[in-house]
């Protein structure tokens, strides 16, 4: 099927300010998720000193947020394919608010963790949720680059929480406290944003209600629009969970969650644990460090949102992947690389893979249809933060057990998986109405369609 062949009002219609208005509380609620998940960095490292943990309680402190995540996905990612898109949209942000503002009262190791745990549930319903919102209202034209901004907006917020953690630290023993409630203060205000959002229209008309969902398309998108311009009304089929398992869409969560596992192993472990991994190195400048390699991370990203657009998405995942495996492998052989050779290096492997990340949040909302789509991306980011979980704890005990180069060759043979199986599955699916992620049976098949 020739993708060009089906017009729609929701696929081709002309970007407009509502399009861009959901583009940017979509991804204001991701950038809470990059300070929330970055802020743990800085604040981790004041709250061990004043405590004096160990390595476990360590490591399950700066994954915790990153197990929540995982349960949060995949639960709220199914909840959201049953009741809408549009209650949980603004429920999360408020957990975010009152989460991050209980981190002022709470102190003890193990209620850091519970607190943060179930901040990484709120996140991982909006890793589920606003993706497959904005996915759902953008025309196809503009998909790729708005859902590709995401990672971009990630990046931002994953940086300001280093800029505010660095602004912090100096303000007393409390200061890993402020750290994690200042993220009260974005979440709040994109929740403000999100108020009066409208219910998606494909959600709408999957579960029966076409006429409202023409009524959003009319009032939003196309005045003009009528019941024969709403591709997906003669689908109407009940979320089911369990479709995600059937043969049909095996190719689909392996190439959406498999192959973003390979990439969150090592930028989240590097991320979270970067002054370890410096100091590994042989750099032990961590202030430039660090801030060079969230800058490097921002500017990846930001380039991949151009990348992806122009070069299509499988020739992009290919190339990018297979340059990080490059990397790794001469990183992590290098055992004598002088310390600036080294920072090089890192530096480079930090801007790639914010580059490749990007396709992470385009992909999953790409290639489920609508009656599944949330819930296809809440279990292929539960996949991929189990990897960012491992990853996150095992990472100071591996360097402590065999070195940080051989982390490193660890994390090269991970991302070379991601790439044999983006390799055999990745679909080109830049072309593509969201309609046409309902046909087919694999991610050839879709690529095809595309």
């Amino acid at each position: 099927m020739d993708s060009g062949s089906e017009t729609t009002a929701m696929d081709d219609a002309p970007l407009n300010r509502f399009h861009l208005r959901v583009a940017a509380f979509s991804a204001g609620g991701i950038l809470c998720d990059g300070y929330m998940l970055g802020i743990i960095g800085p604040a981790l490292s004041h709250y061990s000193e004043q405590v004096r943990l160990g390595p476990v309680w360590t490591g399950l402190l700066g994954s915790s947020a990153l197990i929540g995540l995982f349960v949060g996905s995949l639960l709220f990612g199914w909840l959201t394919d049953r009741v809408g898109r549009r209650a949980i949209y603004t429920l999360d942000l408020a957990v975010f608010v009152v989460g991050s503002l209980l981190h002022l009262v709470v102190t003890d190791v193990a209620w850091v963790f519970a607190l943060r745990l179930v901040l990484g549930i709120a996140i991982g319903a909006d890793y589920a949720i606003s993706p497959s919102m904005l996915a759902e209202f953008a025309p196809r034209r503009y998909r790729g680059a708005l859902l590709a901004a995401i990672s971009a907006i990630w990046s931002i917020g994953f940086f300001a929480s280093y800029l505010v953690g660095s602004l912090l630290s100096g303000s007393g023993p409390n200061a890993w406290q402020w750290m994690l409630a200042s993220a009260a203060v974005p979440a709040f205000l994109v929740g403000l944003m999100r108020i009066g959002c409208p219910e998606s229209p494909r959600w709408l008309v999957r579960h029966g209600r076409a006429e409202e969902a023409l009524r959003v398309v009319r009032e939003h998108i196309d005045p003009r629009a009528t019941l024969s311009d709403l591709d997906e009304r003669d689908l109407e089929r009940p979320a089911r969970f369990r479709t995600l398992f059937s043969r049909e869409y095996r190719s689909r969560i392996a190439v959406g969650g498999v192959y973003w596992f390979s990439q969150v192993v090592p930028l989240f472990a590097i991320l979270t644990f970067l002054p370890s991994v410096l100091s590994s190195l042989g750099v032990h400048d961590d202030a430039v460090g660090e801030l060079g390699s969230n800058l490097f991370l921002l500017i990846g990203s930001t380039a991949g949102i151009f990348a992806i657009a122009y070069a299509g998405r499988r020739p992009f995942i290919l190339s990018s992947t297979a340059a990080l495996v490059l990397l790794a492998v001469v990183l992590g052989l290098w055992r004598g690389a002088p310390g600036t050779a080294a920072l090089v290096l890192l530096a480079l492997f930090i801007l790639i893979i914010g580059c490749a990340q990007v396709v992470t949040s385009v992909y999953p909302s790409e290639i489920f249809p609508t009656e599944v789509r949330a819930s296809g991306v809440g279990l292929c980011t539960s996949i991929s933060r189990v990897g960012a979980a491992v990853g996150t704890f095992l990472l100071p005990l591996a360097i402590d057990a065999v070195g940080v180069h051989t982390t490193i060759l660890i994390t090269a043979v991970i991302l070379a998986a991601g790439l044999a199986v983006a390799w055999r599955w990745a679909p080109e699916t830049s072309r593509q109405t969201l309609g046409q992620a309902s046909h087919g049976g694999d991610g050839h098949t879709v690529r095809e369609a595309g």
